[in-house]
């Protein structure tokens, strides 16, 4: 399995939470910038892409033309999935058909709450009506795989809120969604606003987490990976699954991260160093963090850690590796079953600390 991540870094204005790499563009960069995506995809040695996801940034800020353009770069390309990010503000009926007609067959829908005080906060700019539009208007189009981007533990939000919010879920036709809790992320406006503030991670938090996992589970959603919730598990993201299992995947576009097997690179998320030349940077990762990473990961899938494939991909036996894992199995935060390492819901909620075992 191989997979493109492409990255589209521009947006109408700046969320308040997010650390991505993203700008304002200025007028005339955006064609500008698709030209040179075109040029660093035509360069790839490998094109046969299972899965491809476009994100950003908001790709459907893009006009129409823009995104024809952009689609048409991989329209050669038959990938199993085709995401594309999509901000309700910026989605219309005629980017909807283009996307259809170009092959997308998932959307991402960032929605993060259905709170318009929050949204506030958020400084997201799209309303209630514009994110039911898309999808309703998605469905009848023929893009029926359709996720949501939840975020939850957000500033003066309180376990109310969050329970509003699951029932509008409730009535969604989705097949898939991405609940995170938030991360005050340094040079976000949202991290400057709350630096001093009593805003931080506590019990209320594991509440709201402990009520997702509860209430989806009810409403039939599999919890496959500790934030991914998935209608049935062909509706869990391959494209994601790509990267928690350490296979390939190509990157191209400002900022984008790739993993060609043995290293990762990424490139500069300065736009005008981008346009000029596309720098790709490559971090040599040693045999120790790329066993780390793939057991992080692994154990945020909730089927767990294979230690049998442990053994072959790395010839360890992870707990002589690992001796402080036991601790964490004596204390039922981990459980072994059917020859995996698994995290139980008690140990859901300390993850980042079994975690550092691996660092």
């Amino acid at each position: 399995m191989r997979g493109l991540y492409v990255h589209i870094p521009f947006c109408k204005s700046i969320c308040s939470y997010c650390n991505f790499c993203k700008r304002v563009p200025r007028q005339g960069m955006i064609i500008n910038y698709l030209k040179v995506l075109e040029k660093q995809f035509n360069e790839l040695s490998n094109t046969n892409y299972d899965t491809i996801y476009i994100g950003g940034g908001t790709p459907s800020m893009l006009t129409l033309e823009e995104l024809t353009i952009l689609l048409n770069i991989f329209k050669n390309v038959n990938p199993l999935e085709y995401t594309i990010e999509v901000n309700p503000e910026s989605y219309t009926h005629q980017k909807g058909l283009l996307m259809k007609e170009m092959g997308v067959n998932r959307v991402s829908l960032g929605a993060q709450t259905f709170n318009e005080s929050h949204l506030k906060t958020l400084k997201r700019e799209h309303t209630n009506s514009d994110l039911f539009f898309a999808i309703n208007d998605l469905i009848k189009i023929g893009i029926t795989n359709l996720s949501l981007d939840l975020i939850f533990a957000l500033p003066n939000q309180t376990l109310k809120d969050v329970k509003n919010d699951l029932k509008i879920v409730s009535k969604l036709p989705l097949k898939h969604l991405s609940y995170y809790s938030l991360i005050l992320e340094e040079k976000t406006l949202l991290y400057k606003q709350y630096l001093n503030s009593e805003f931080e991670a506590n019990e209320l938090e594991a509440e709201m987490y402990l009520l997702i996992i509860q209430e989806l589970k009810k409403l039939g959603y599999l919890h496959y990976e500790v934030s991914n919730f998935a209608k049935a598990e062909k509706y869990q993201s391959l494209h994601n699954t790509l990267y928690w299992n350490l296979s390939l995947y190509d990157a191209i576009g400002a900022g984008a991260h790739g993993f060609d097997g043995e290293n990762r690179y990424y490139y500069s998320c300065n736009i005008e160093k981008y346009l000029q030349a596309p720098e790709k940077i490559v971090n040599q990762q040693k045999q120790e963090v790329l066993i780390g990473d793939y057991l992080i990961f692994s154990l945020r899938m909730l089927k767990g850690v294979n230690l049998n494939k442990v053994k072959e991909l790395f010839q360890i036996d992870i707990f002589e590796k690992y001796p402080e894992l036991t601790k964490f199995l004596d204390e039922d935060y981990l459980e072994i079953n059917n020859d995996y390492l698994k995290v139980t819901l008690k140990g859901l909620f300390f993850l980042n600390q079994i975690e550092l075992v691996f660092v």
